[in-house]
């Protein structure tokens, strides 16, 4: 067996459904991309909580347990567009909800007794839209995008994103 497949790289999402990832594609679809972006694939598009890393496979069991945090479910209104420095497009929520912010503690909390370090830098939840699009222009806004939050997901990154485990309230 390689070094590759004993490795799982991870993180922490908010993992929209069907209907909610084609409203978040309709925002990324507000976008006039330059040739050099790199638009997000529908199928991607979510909001991280935390990123783990690349951590050994054997150590998946331990984690699905460990990260399972209680929270309370919660409603994400989306209204802003925005650039941010380096051409990362995003959709940012408006307003942070105070349990959004709740549930991302939570889980940084529960990443100590498992070795895993959370990001040190502020937490700035969005959808990355695009990359590598600083001369994107916004044609216009989407459509109002309320929504509700009632799980967060583990998921496997490698040629795609693979959700391991969903966690309920």
């Amino acid at each position: 067996m390689n070094a590759a497949a004993d490795r799982a790289r991870l993180f922490l999402a908010l993992w929209p459904g069907a209907a909610v990832r084609g409203e978040l594609a309709a925002w990324r679809d507000g976008w006039t991309w330059p040739k050099t972006a790199s638009p997000v694939r529908t199928e991607r598009l979510h909001v991280t909580l935390h990123f783990l890393g690349d951590v050994a496979s054997e150590r998946l069991p331990e984690l699905v347990d460990g990260l399972r945090v209680p929270f309370t479910p919660f409603t994400l209104d989306f209204g802003r567009n925005a650039l941010w420095p380096r051409g990362i497009a995003v959709l940012e929520p408006d307003p942070v909800p105070p349990a959004l912010l709740a549930l991302h503690a939570s889980l940084a909390r529960a990443m100590a007794p498992l070795a895993l370090a959370p990001d040190e830098r502020l937490y700035r939840p969005h959808v990355t839209l695009a990359r590598r699009a600083g001369n994107a222009r916004i044609i216009n806004d989407g459509p109002p995008l309320a929504w509700h939050i009632d799980r967060y997901a583990l998921v496997r990154s490698d040629q795609g994103y693979t959700v391991l485990q969903d966690y309920y309230p």
